[in-house]
């Protein structure tokens, strides 16, 4: 039989050894013997050896239960599993894959006996997400048959599986990985050896900031990751999935991205450390940022940082009309969302023809759920009848709270300001939805700073559920109020952040995409494959390059500059090969190229 340093094909791997029978072993064990392999599981506890079985019943038990499985194939499933504690069980393996603690001292223990157990052409495999492939194959007799192999929890769920090459390793040990990872039908994405690969290498980083936001007390754990899941679509927030993923796997992680790297997004903040150290890792410790009903629950119980269901002490001013200002699509939208909310609507522009436009636009939208059974047409024409277009802002005389959606430029803004400052009754809010820019920059260009905060809604706003309620130093604590309460009317979920750049959500989103536009620039991997990744192993919505080509990367760039001007945090500066589309005219679909070229319209 060949071996892994030819590039001749090696014979299909059908006996596995899995050394490490935790969470992760036990699930890519189930993954093999489902696809028809034979299985040696290994584990240095005999009690961990026998929870892999228990739990290997009781999920296949559940697939008969649920029709996925006969008992037939339950029991010729489990019958191709055979565990035990001895590593010399490995030796008729075609691959070993092991999946043992993140600890370079253990791992190459393990392959340094597997090198006296295993066949030559045998393929070993590290099941790591942290650290270096190249270091763990060096100190193999046989380093061209060693790669890595890194499965996403939990492992018959998640269809990710990233194939890792170091420098060393033979192209038919790949291919053969490759392959089988195609016939489990898991989805293999191939990058090369550094920390974190590719979806961990993105995940951690954004993981990390979301950690260092709330250790500033600059947002609540539930606001931070509130804002996440709504604003982004992802299916948990930050903080919940370190608590999930394990707070001290989530440090090691880090630590070995920092070393790797350099840049301070991976430097573990400080308090991954104390939590890690202080036993609080997280659901298995049943406390990390959150506290659990037990160890190993996924119930989060109250705690004394859980809010109050009272809300906050100050009463909010009464709010039955709104001023809208603006007529794109942001503008249309949020009048669109406070008319269904029977808020009587001024929806101001700097024509008669914008504002009456950008009503046409509102219409059209009630049309539509009109037609997929969202609302009745009854419904539909009397929101309509709420909004009253302008080409006038003197119309927002009488308005209680005043919304300015308009181009997302500063002296644009406070021009705007000042004019609702002449134009505006004593006592009206007035808020703006920059995404970006100093809210108070806006509130210093009237008179009234007081009364003024940011209302950061999320595109297309009828749809998306979250509004980042941003108060300055300045702010009111009943202006405050008063649009907490207003976007319970409205039906939006609130989050409170303070008035600093990237409020929550795009502070912690975009840093995420430019680290996606780096690894593209640094030729580690394509877009598709990291599209793929994030998809498949992080349960994005989109892939960075889908969201990049959506937003604009015009937009998107300008964010990134805002971030970096005013973190100063090198890490953050925007990755030169975005500035260089920009630059060429590429901003996404609106232009038909960004990252990828699209169908002109």
């Amino acid at each position: 039989m060949a071996t892994p340093q030819s590039d001749t094909p090696l014979s299909p791997l059908r006996t596995v050894a899995v050394v490490g029978l935790g969470t992760m072993g036990t699930g890519i064990a189930e993954v093999l013997a489902a696809a028809g392999r034979d299985v040696i599981g290994i584990d240095v506890s005999e009690a961990q050896a026998a929870k892999c079985v228990a739990a290997l019943e009781a999920s296949t038990a559940r697939a008969v239960e649920r029709g996925r499985l006969t008992g037939q194939q339950r029991a010729e499933l489990l019958a191709r599993v055979t565990t035990g504690t001895d590593l010399s069980a490995a030796a008729p393996a075609d691959l070993v894959i092991e999946v043992a603690p993140e600890s370079y001292e253990i791992k190459q223990q393990i392959f340094r006996e597997l090198d006296g157990i295993v066949r030559p052409d045998a393929v070993l495999a590290t099941g790591t997400n942290a650290l270096s492939v190249t270091r763990l194959a060096a100190d193999s007799a046989h380093p061209e048959r060693v790669l890595g192999l890194h499965f996403f929890n939990p492992a018959p769920a998640m269809k990710l599986v990233e194939v890792v090459s170091s420098v060393l390793t033979a192209p038919a040990a790949v291919t053969a990985v490759t392959d089988l990872a195609l016939d489990l039908g898991k989805e293999p994405v191939a990058v090369g050896d550094r920390p974190g690969f590719v979806a961990d290498g993105l995940l951690f980083g954004y993981l990390n900031q979301a950690a260092a936001m709330y250790e500033a007390r600059y947002a609540s754990r539930e606001d931070i990751d509130a804002a996440m899941r709504l604003g982004c679509g992802l299916p948990m927030g930050p903080l919940a999935l370190l608590d999930l993923i394990g707070i001290d796997t989530a440090r090691t992680v880090l630590e070995a991205m920092y070393t790797a790297s350099r840049d301070r997004l991976h430097a573990p903040a400080p308090i991954l450390k104390q939590l890690s150290e202080a036993g609080l890792t997280g659901r298995k410790a049943g406390r990390g940022f959150y506290t659990y009903e037990a160890p190993g629950s996924g119930t989060v119980v109250a705690d004394a940082l859980t809010p109050r269901e009272d809300g906050p002490s100050a009463v909010g001013r009464p709010v039955r009309s709104v001023g809208v200002a603006g007529s794109g699509t942001m503008a249309s939208g949020i009048a669109e969302v406070f008319a269904k909310a029977g808020f009587e609507v001024v929806l101001a522009a700097r024509s008669e023809e914008k504002a009456q436009a950008a009503k046409a636009r509102i219409g059209k939208s009630l049309s539509r759920s009109v037609d997929k059974g969202r609302m009745t047409a009854e419904a539909a024409a009397s929101t309509l009848d709420l909004i009253r277009a302008t080409g006038t802002y003197d119309d927002f005389a009488d308005v209680d709270l005043a919304v300015e959606a308009v181009a997302e430029d500063l002296e644009v803004k406070r021009q705007l300001f000042t004019t609702l400052d002449k134009v505006c009754k004593p006592g009206a809010v007035l808020a703006t939805t920059t995404s970006s820019l100093p809210v108070v920059a806006c509130a210093r260009a009237t008179s009234r700073p007081q009364d003024v905060i940011g209302m950061h809604f999320f595109n297309p706003a009828p749809a998306m559920k979250l509004v980042e309620v941003v108060r300055t130093v300045l702010t009111a604590d009943d202006v405050h109020a008063t649009v907490r309460e207003v976007c319970s009317k409205i039906r939006k979920h609130a989050v409170d952040c303070g008035d600093r750049a990237g409020f929550i959500v795009n502070a912690l989103l975009f840093p995420y995409l430019n680290n996606a536009v780096k690894m593209v620039q640094e030729h580690y991997a394509t877009l598709d494959d990291i599209d793929a990744a994030m998809k498949l192993g992080g349960g994005y919505p989109m892939g960075p390059f889908e969201l990049l080509d959506v937003v604009g990367l015009d937009v998107s760039l300008a964010i990134e500059k805002v971030l970096h001007r005013e973190f100063r945090d090198p890490g953050l500066a925007p990755a030169p090969l975005l500035e260089h589309l920009v630059a060429a005219g590429c901003l996404g679909r609106k232009t038909g190229r960004g990252f990828r070229e699209y169908a002109k319209r």
